[in-house]
């Protein structure tokens, strides 16, 4: 019988140590109680909206809320990706636990790689449970589907895994403290650009475009994101422009194609500076 390979193994591993940690089943309370919360919410709107709007009223309205819950899914998946990935190089060489792996015949790189694959495969779990769950609860009150909802959650499954790419080169070069503050500070440079470029696109003001752009560029979380909607509003929402999602100016498939090189990179550098580091 063929061996599995290291990688698979370690990303196995990885998984089932993930599973194990109360930060994962406390987030996995905390996500049920928000769609109970927001299926609530959403059927008590909807009663209004049908005895005091038209079909094209709540049509949008319908779209607006659906964006509204994908967006807080969108942030409790990006900070579950932070807190159990922050320190799982950084923390484990503190520890000394690292030794345990490193002391086997397997390379440095496939340690990060299989860490990677089996965060990313727990995060995917998380994010179809969540974003799943919003779209069931739309679609089983109101009847509504996003278009392109796939490519949506596509994109969103691209950011998720590209701040965990970052926090796994934060990892390997720093400790868990500097690791987290890194990370949520590079987030939080995105966020404030992206809506700093949303709201100068409104004002016509190059100068505030030009900062979203820099912004995005320092990392592309909120570009995907921004592309994410782009692909599941409605067409008269895109048309008109008014919701706090809506953007007059989109990312383009290049901005994709950045992220996606910009997680590469980082995947690569967080094997190579492991690779290096004195343990």
């Amino acid at each position: 019988m063929k061996r599995p390979s290291t990688t698979w193994v370690i990303a196995k591993l990885t998984f089932q140590e993930a599973s194990r940690r109360w930060v994962l089943w406390v987030a996995l309370l905390l996500g049920l109680l928000f769609l109970f919360v927001y299926g609530f919410g959403f059927r008590e709107i909807l009663n209004d909206l049908s005895q005091s709007a038209g079909i094209l009223e709540r049509s949008e309205l319908t779209s607006f809320i659906l964006l509204a819950g994908l967006y807080a899914v969108s942030f409790l998946t990006l900070i579950m990706t932070v807190l159990t990935s922050v320190d799982t190089l950084s923390g484990e060489i503190a520890s000394g636990t690292i030794h345990t792996l490193v002391s086997k015949p397997l390379r440095r790189w496939e340690i990060v790689l299989g860490k990677w694959l089996g965060f990313s495969g727990m995060l995917t779990l998380y994010l179809l449970l969540m974003a799943g769950g919003v779209l069931l609860i739309v679609y089983m009150l109101s009847g509504y589907t996003p278009p392109n909802v796939w490519v949506g959650l596509g994109l969103m499954w691209l950011n998720i895994n590209l701040i965990l790419s970052v926090s796994l080169f934060g990892g390997a070069v720093l400790s868990t403290l500097s690791n987290g503050v890194l990370v949520f500070g590079l987030y939080g440079v995105a966020f404030i650009g992206g809506w700093i470029e949303q709201i100068g696109g409104f004002l016509k003001n190059p100068t505030a475009i030009n900062i979203g752009i820099v912004s995005s560029l320092i990392l592309p979380s909120e570009a995907l994101w921004k592309r994410a909607v782009y692909e599941m509003q409605s067409p008269l929402v895109g048309a008109i422009g008014i919701t706090p999602f809506s953007s007059p100016s989109t990312p383009s498939l290049l901005m994709i194609a950045y992220a996606v090189i910009y997680l590469l990179v980082m995947i690569w550098l967080a094997m190579r500076q492991f690779a290096q580091r004195d343990l």
